[in-house]
C-alpha cells in the first residue's frame, strides 16, 4: 500500500480550550493557529478538508481558504471525537470513508505523516490507526504529558499510558536519568484515522475503566476489544500547542523555518 490512500481530513477546533482559551485563534506568525493546521491538511492531498468548530470566530479564520469547508457543531461535545462524528454526519461521508482526525493545535504536522496514518488504516484493516515516534531522552519518557505506547509485533497498539512504558527494571534500578540502549520507547502522536462508520461507533462506546484512570480516550477502543494499528511517523512530528509556552516555541520554530 502506498501513502496515497483516498482520505478526508477533519480538524476539531474548540474555542474554549481549557489550558489556552481561544487557542484556535491565537496568532502564530501573525495568522490564526488553526489556519496553519488547515494548510497542512491541504498539503497532504486530502480529498476534502473540514474544520469542525463550535464558534463562528473560528470558522471565520478559514473563510475564503479554497478547499476548506466548515461544519458548525454543538458546543456541548465532550471530546474532539464526538465533534468529528457530528462533522461526518454534516459532511455526509459514507461509512467506508477514511477520516483523518488532525488536531486543531498541530501547526507543524508533516504532510507525509498525515498520509501515512491514512494508508496505515487501509493497509492494516484495523478500524483505527495512529502514529508514534521514538522517545529520545529520559525526560520525555517520564513526562506525564507525553503519552507513551507499546505495540505488538504486528504493529497494533497494546497499551497507551502517561507512565514510562516499558519499564527497564534493571537499568532504571541503577539510573533513571538516561535511557538504556535498545530504543524500546515510543511517543504517541495524537493523530488518528478511522472509517467514518467506526468513528460513529466509537462515540457510542461507553468510557472504559482504563480511559478514566489514564484520561486517554483511545484506551476506550482497546478496552472494548478493537484494534488500533500504529505506524512510525516517516518524519519528525513536532508536539502540538497546549500552553502559552508551547505557542512561544512554535513561534520561534516558524521564524526559523521562514529565515
Amino acid at each position: 500500500m502506498s501513502d496515497t490512500a483516498d482520505f478526508v481530513v477533519a480538524i476539531p477546533a474548540r474555542y474554549a480550550a481549557s489550558r489556552l482559551p481561544g487557542k484556535p485563534l491565537r496568532p502564530l506568525g501573525g495568522e490564526p493557529l488553526v489556519l496553519h493546521v488547515a494548510r497542512r491538511a491541504l498539503r497532504a492531498g486530502a480529498r476534502e478538508v473540514w474544520l469542525a468548530t463550535d464558534d463562528p470566530r473560528v470558522a471565520e479564520a478559514v473563510a475564503g481558504v479554497e478547499g476548506v469547508k466548515v461544519a458548525m457543531t454543538s458546543a456541548g461535545h465532550a471530546s474532539g471525537t464526538d465533534r468529528l462524528a457530528e462533522c461526518a454526519t454534516i459532511a455526509g461521508w459514507s461509512e467506508d470513508t477514511v477520516v483523518v482526525n488532525l488536531q486543531g493545535d498541530e501547526p507543524f504536522a508533516p504532510a507525509s505523516g498525515i498520509r501515512t496514518v491514512a494508508s496505515t488504516l487501509v493497509r492494516s484493516g484495523a478500524p483505527m490507526a495512529t502514529l508514534a515516534e521514538p522517545v529520545a531522552d529520559a525526560q520525555t519518557l517520564f513526562d506525564p504529558n507525553t503519552v507513551k505506547l507499546v505495540r505488538a509485533a504486528s504493529g497494533d497498539a497494546l497499551y497507551f499510558s502517561r507512565a514510562p512504558l516499558p519499564w527497564p527494571r534493571d537499568a532504571f534500578a541503577r539510573d533513571r536519568s538516561v535511557l538504556p540502549e535498545g530504543g524500546h520507547w515510543l511517543r504517541h502522536i495524537g493523530i488518528y484515522a478511522y472509517r467514518a462508520g467506526f468513528l460513529q461507533a466509537f462515540t457510542r462506546l461507553p468510557p472504559g475503566r482504563l480511559e478514566r484512570v489514564e484520561s486517554l480516550e483511545q484506551l476506550r477502543v482497546l478496552e472494548a476489544g478493537h484494534r488500533i494499528a500504529v505506524a512510525l511517523s516517516p518524519e519528525p512530528f513536532p508536539p502540538g500547542v497546549d500552553t502559552a509556552e508551547d505557542l512561544a516555541r512554535a513561534e520561534a520554530r516558524l521564524q526559523e523555518e521562514r529565515a
